[in-house]
Formats: structure tokens, sequence, C-alpha cells
């Protein structure tokens, strides 16, 4: 299989995790960069070891030896430069969240499919071998019934960070929110119903603290609890009538098992182990996020290579997209807010 070709739009973040984790990956490469600026594009690509630098995106986009771009700009740039490489004809990952409103992840998807060219939505810790294991137990029955499913993401972060500026598409739960609203998903199905509350510190300021409260299919309950002032805490929590799995460190990867409680622990996925060992100059490390974006990249790039089905497609980010809208318009206006409809198709 051909290495898949990676073009990366802007530097920084997510970014630079992908650059660094997917450095001897055997399933992509990253061939080119982009920023505002040629010679920041340049001085980075030298730095990284990445053959083309670009002082724009769309000389990048135009470039030939670019398969698929990688879109990590500011959330609120997602759509328009996500629908530019798809009109170009590249593949498309792009980080969370993908877009501000159903209405644009739908077009997003459209364009995708006028081009023939596949998109995803980026939210690693879904690809990671330990959310996998929980799963499965989960199907198996080891927990009994699904009753509740409960999530945190928290963190202090800069107070210049930019997922904290509304006008970018920031706040606490389009950054740290889509994890714990994802998870809830993967294990219960569609919410129903969901109740919001936020914090802000001004009317045209972001939510930096978000709780949100889901009714599920099967009479499952959903909660969770996202922050960007508040001390560091990441949780996952799937509880039955007869046990419970947690996942300590769910988001960003770690080293902690996955515990089915009452039975002790079940030790992750022996894959995950033999896919990154720590090597000598230290470039995958276990307690950090490196493995998930490599796996990640790994997934998307065979997949692409292979023309086979995404891990995640359309109805994934659609229903996503969908969720957040609700738990928005919960969130302003301090009242249930139901859901209706189909996600969307594959």
């Amino acid at each position: 299989m051909n290495k898949v070709r990676w073009g990366l739009l802007v530097t920084g973040g997510y970014a630079n995790v992908a650059v660094a984790a997917n450095a001897k990956s055997e399933t992509m490469e990253f061939a080119a960069v982009a920023t505002g600026d040629a010679d920041e594009a340049r001085e980075y690509a030298a730095n990284h070891g990445i053959p083309r630098s670009f002082g724009s995106y769309d000389e990048l986009l135009a470039c030939e030896d670019v398969d698929a771009v990688f879109v990590a700009l500011h959330p609120v740039d997602h759509v328009e430069w996500a629908v530019k490489a798809l009109r170009a004809g590249k593949h498309v990952l792009c980080e969370k969240p993908l877009g501000l409103s159903v209405a644009d992840v739908e077009r997003v998807f459209d364009e995708a499919e006028a081009a023939g060219r596949k998109c995803i939505e980026g939210v690693m810790f879904r690809h990671h071998p330990q959310i996998r294991l929980a799963k499965k137990l989960v199907d198996e029955g080891r927990i009994g019934d699904l009753m509740y499913v409960y999530a945190a993401c928290t963190a202090a972060v800069p107070p210049d960070y930019f997922r904290r500026d509304r006008a970018l598409g920031g706040g606490a739960l389009l950054d740290l929110g889509v994890f714990a609203l994802s998870a809830i998903r993967c294990f219960a199905g569609e919410p129903t119903r969901v109740y919001a509350e936020e914090v802000r510190r001004g009317p045209e300021a972001a939510d930096h603290a978000f709780t949100g409260s889901l009714r599920l299919p099967n009479d499952v309950l959903g909660q969770f609890v996202v922050g960007q002032d508040i001390a560091r805490g990441d949780f996952l929590h799937v509880v039955g009538t007869k046990g419970r799995v947690v996942v300590h460190q769910p988001w960003f990867g770690g080293t902690d098992p996955v515990e089915l409680d009452l039975q002790g622990p079940v030790p992750m996925l022996e894959s995950q182990k033999e896919y990154f060992p720590v090597d000598p100059e230290g470039t995958y490390r276990l307690d950090e996020m490196f493995h998930i974006s490599r796996i990640q990249f790994d997934e998307v790039s065979t997949a692409i290579a292979t023309d086979t089905e995404l891990p995640f497609g359309r109805r994934e980010a659609v229903a996503q997209a969908r969720a957040v809208a609700a738990l928005l318009e919960s969130g302003a206006t301090a009242r249930p807010v139901e859901l209706a409809g189909t996600a969307g198709t594959e």
C-alpha cells in the first residue's frame, strides 16, 4: 500500500501532535504544510522534515503531491477549508468540531459525495483500543443492562487560548464537551431529549463551564460536565444493572487499564502495547495523545488508500452536530430540548 500524502493546514496544537505522532507511520506522510506566512511555513517544514511548504492554504490545495488534507484551523474556519479541500480533490480529516451547525456539517458531506472523496470529523479518542474494549464489554452484557453513562472533561486552559473565543467557535462544549457527548452517544445511542446549564462571564463570552443531561433510548440516562477553568479531570463511567466499566483517561490516552467493576481490572487490548512501544527517542509516549493521533491517521489513511469505508462517517458527524445544537439551545434558554428525526446517512 502506498503511503497517503497529507497536507497540513496551519501549525501548532493538534497539528504538532499529528506531525510528531506520525513521524514513523507506514501508512501516511506529511508532504506539505501551509500557513499564512511563507517564511513561517518554510521554517516549520524544515524543522519537521516536511518536503514542501506554502504561504497560503490555496497553494497547498493546488499541489498535486497532496492526496489528503488535515484541517486544524480555528473551528469557525473548518467548513470553509474542508469544502475548498474537497473541491480541490483532496480527502479531508477535519479537527472537531467539523462545523458549527447541522447545516454546515451536511454541506461538507454533500461536497465530499459530489467530489467522490472521503471526509471524517477528527474526534481522536474514538479510535483508541481502550474505548473499543470498553464498548465490547458493554455490548457483551458484562455490566448487565445499560442504565447510565457519565463523562467529564475539565481543564484549566490559558486565558488567551483560541478555543475560549466564541467568535472563533470556542467554548467549553465545543472544545471539550464534544468528547464527552460523543462517548455517551457511542455507548447509549442518540439522545431524544437534552437539558443543559452553562456558565458565561458575559453575554458575548463563550461558555467556560457546561453540563448536560440526556435522555437516551431504552430509558438510559447520560450526564456530562466540561469546563475550561476547572481542575483537570477526565472520566468515563458506563453503568449497568450488574456493574460498571470505568475508563480513567478516556480522551487523550494513558496507561491505566479499563476497569470492570467487581471483577478486577481488564487489561487494555494487547494491540495498543504492540502498536506503540516506547522507542529510545521517546517518540511515542503512552501518557500523551500521540498514539491516539497515530491510530486515527492510520485508520483514515488505510481507508483512503484501499477505498474502504471510514470508521466514522456522515451519520456520526451529523448526529453529533444535532446533539450539540440541542445542547447549545438548552444551555442558552435553560429549557429542555427535544430531538427527533434521523441523523443522516453514511
